[in-house]
């Protein structure tokens, strides 16, 4: 997975009744665009640091 600065991270949810999240890329921590990602998430606003797994995938900013 690679993103960039503005890409979207979105992370399905993987129990029945969890919601998608969506959060907006706002620093990398390799300059490659390989995780870990330094996130903002559209729900709530809360940053934080995330090393996506196989149910999220990346949407170009």
């Amino acid at each position: 997975m690679n993103a960039q600065v503005g890409d979207r991270i979105v992370v399905k949810g993987v129990h029945v009744g969890d919601a998608t999240r969506v959060g907006v890329v706002t620093a990398l921590r390799h300059p490659d665009g390989t995780p870990p990602y330094e996130v903002r998430w559209l729900d709530d606003g809360h940053s934080g640091l995330i090393f996506p797994g196989p149910e999220a995938h990346v949407e170009r900013g």
